[in-house]
């Protein structure tokens, strides 16, 4: 276990992409998750004056209610880190069953299934998720976890097909095949631990854009209302015109954070890219 600790840092060291992308994460998860320990404040207590700029009491000053924007951020960002995980999991492994199942069985089977994630593909993510949310009463974080990880797949499921449909041709699955295996056996335990590379980096870019889709819903107002997420912090700035009024210390930093996750883990996707794609090893 060590060794492959040491062996993984080194390869952090090396790609300096992935470097890059693993230090701004872990700088966003360090703000968040100690910052609530070592910054009790309550994001949602009206406890200051209201449109403070930033100061030795507030560090990053206070909102239109006079509640404090730095809680609000540290709150806000593990708020919208939980939901992207948790809806980037579900979309992952929505995307596993469905592209494993169509690339290993074929035929009729992968018709069907090729057609439903074509169809999902045509129609624009964030169009979906907005005309779903909008229909959908309850507003709840464990709704929205639901509706980014169920609408999110399609491409997740097109990747997973091409490459368990190039995998089912080799030895080690007909040796599976030969030796009695079930199909669900030799999908599970044969092929997909061959292509655990390859679905880390889609469980990446999945998260990453289940953040991104949470803030767009929030920024618009069809997010969970009663969750502080950074999505929720760019409503609250939208509404009440903060640009407008100069409130800069209120709506830059949840952008700012916004952006850095995503560049973050875009970041971590091309490193891992790089060290996993034997073309782009030699390139290098």
């Amino acid at each position: 276990m060590a060794e492959k600790i040491v062996n993984a840092g080194r390869l952090i060291v090396r790609y300096k992409k992935l470097l890059i992308g693993v230090i701004m994460l872990s700088a966003m998860v360090i703000f968040c998750v100690p910052g609530m320990i070592l910054y009790p404040v309550d994001p949602r207590a009206i406890i200051f004056r209201d449109l403070q700029p930033p100061s030795s009491t507030n560090p990053l000053g206070t909102d239109v209610f006079g509640r404090d924007v730095l809680a609000q951020l540290i709150h806000g960002t593990y708020n919208s880190f939980r939901i992207g995980i948790l809806a980037g999991l579900i979309a992952t492994l929505i995307g596993i069953a469905i592209g494993a199942t169509a690339g290993y069985f074929g035929g009729i089977v992968d018709d069907i299934l090729n057609l439903v994630t074509n169809t999902f593909l045509v129609i624009p993510t964030l169009a979906l998720l907005i005309v779903i949310a909008s229909y959908i009463r309850i507003r709840s974080e464990l709704m929205m976890i639901l509706i980014i990880g169920a609408t999110s797949w399609p491409w997740t499921a097109r990747a997973i097909r091409a490459q368990v449909y190039s995998l089912k041709a080799r030895e080690f699955v007909d040796l599976a095949k030969i030796s009695g295996l079930p199909r669900h056996e030799i999908i599970i335990f044969e092929i997909l631990p061959n292509m655990l590379s390859y679905i880390v980096m889609c469980f990446t870019l999945q998260m990453a854009g289940a953040i991104l889709s949470e803030a767009g819903l929030s920024a618009i107002g069809l997010g969970p209302t009663a969750l502080i997420t950074l999505g929720m912090i760019l409503r609250w700035t939208i509404v009440w015109e903060a640009p407008r009024i100069g409130t800069w210390w209120w709506f830059v930093p949840p952008g700012l954070i916004i952006t850095l996750i995503a560049v973050s883990f875009l970041l971590i996707n091309s490193g891992l890219d790089e060290i996993y794609n034997p073309r782009l090893r030699r390139m290098r």
